[in-house]
């Protein structure tokens, strides 16, 4: 209560979110552009039904192995940040420094930028000028420019204005919102497997693949995707200076937000099969509608459409609140710029961190959606793989505090997510090196910009 007084006094962030505001953050987070995206270009990639059941559950079983290993982190840092202020403490400021601007290009900017296009392309059902491959203006492979660009940049400024304006008002919009997309979900879920025009033969129907990439190495690099849809499980850990009881709120958000974002995956590709043959799907961005189409018929699909696209608000505007806070607590280090240190003294929000990721966003919502996915697939596994291995240098340490779902069988749960996550690196280099080195770029001019203007003494 004091603390909360002293924060309120001094214009800084309050501890005024519970664990069901903390577990919505982490379920809009993590459900948005990949579940309704995604399976119509696994569907290619892989071709096999079964296949593509099976790198949902990988996914899932990598996710509730870093939920864990965060919440054993979120515990003993509670504080705003995520990675930044687990790297830093683990390996030093640069580290923590790097992962921070990262995090603004990769973590929160580009997903936001891939999400808002994706509300845009399901509104195409309705008005097939918003569809991306409709851009009036397309420059090679780089840059598209239409409609679709438009309506995604109209909704990244007006939830900025809404975050801007108190933590609790966004708060409030995130629990309405995903309450509405869980809804919109599960009953797709049941409608489809109930009454939906479907079959269990698509079960046995393969498709003809489009990619050319060995089998075993194309499952590792479709995992990008896989890693982008799941992402988001460590959402709360970023607002943990805003979380009431961190201690027991953390690790209650991470572990129920993405089991439950697990099964709700695995069930939408079975219903996404169910709807229609593998081969029908291939491509298809936005996979939510078609399915509906063929379940219900396209007068039921508009209305699904409809609802799918809204229930992506939800996870732009999680994505929306988590990001500034990142910058906010590198700022509050001098690791990032100063401005965004800056609280609102009257709203209790760092606006200057919320604006300039919004601006970052918008430009890239010019980049064509599939580069925008393996660019943050990559980058965002990078430095959680990072974050996931500090606790082998933090257990050494006394008096730090160990979850026991961590503690069994250790050192299993933080050697599965590595593997996965070293797995999917190495076929990500070997088959998507332009993506890889652009992303592998970024990284090193953040080096750089470190070394010259942020360093001590620099």
């Amino acid at each position: 209560m004091a603390r909360g007084a002293a924060a309120e006094r001094g214009g800084g962030l309050l501890r005024q979110l519970g664990v069901g505001t903390a577990t919505a953050l982490v379920v809009s987070n993590m459900i948005g552009t990949g579940i309704f995206t995604t399976t119509g270009f696994l569907a290619g990639d892989l071709g096999d039904p079964y296949l593509v059941l099976l790198i949902w559950v990988v996914g899932a079983i990598s996710a509730l192995a870093g939920a864990f290993c965060y919440a054993e982190l979120g515990v003993n840092y509670p504080s705003s940040g995520g990675e930044y202020v687990y790297l830093t403490h683990a390996y030093g400021p640069a580290w923590g420094f790097m992962t921070g601007w990262v995090s603004y290009f990769a973590g929160f900017s580009a997903p936001i930028a891939a999400n808002a296009l994706a509300l845009s392309d399901y509104l195409g059902y309705f008005f097939p000028a918003l569809k991306q491959e409709n851009a009036q203006i397309a420059l090679g492979s780089v840059i598209r420019v239409g409609w679709a660009q438009l309506v995604a940049g109209l909704v990244i400024l007006l939830l900025t204005a809404l975050n801007i304006f108190g933590v609790q008002r966004a708060a409030r919009f995130q629990n309405v919102f995903t309450a509405l997309k869980l809804t919109v979900i599960v009953s797709f879920i049941l409608l489809g497997l109930t009454v939906g025009n479907g079959s269990w033969d698509h079960f046995s129907q393969t498709a003809v693949r489009t990619s050319t990439t060995p089998l075993a190495y194309q499952f590792a690099v479709s995992l990008f995707f896989i890693y982008l849809s799941y992402s988001g499980w460590n959402a709360a850990t970023y607002v943990a200076e805003e979380l009431r009881k961190p201690e027991r709120t953390l690790p209650l958000a991470l572990t129920a937000g993405t089991l439950l974002v697990a099964a709700l995956y695995i069930l939408l590709n079975i219903v996404f099969i169910y709807s229609m043959p593998l081969e029908q799907m291939k491509g298809v961005l936005a996979i939510g509608a078609l399915s509906a189409s063929h379940l219900f018929g396209p007068q039921v699909a508009g209305f699904y459409g409809a609802l799918m696209a809204i229930s992506l608000i939800a996870t732009l505007n999680a994505m929306v609140t988590i990001g500034p806070r990142v910058y906010y607590a590198m700022a509050k280090n001098r690791a990032f710029l100063a401005s965004a240190a800056k609280v609102d003294p009257r709203w209790h929000t760092p606006v200057n961190a919320i604006v300039a990721q919004a601006v970052a966003a918008l430009l890239m919502t010019l980049t064509p959606f599939v580069s925008l996915i393996m660019f943050i697939g990559f980058t965002l596994n990078v430095f959680a793989g990072l974050a996931v291995a500090s606790l082998f240098v933090f257990r050494r340490k006394p008096g730090w505090r160990k979850l026991g779902v961590v503690s069994f069988a250790y050192p299993l749960v933080p050697v599965v997510f590595l593997v996965i996550c070293v797995w999917t690196l190495v076929m990500g280099l070997r088959i998507q090196p332009y993506v890889s080195l652009a992303a592998l770029g970024m990284v090193a001019v953040g080096a750089l910009v470190y070394k010259f203007r942020v360093q001590p003494g620099a």
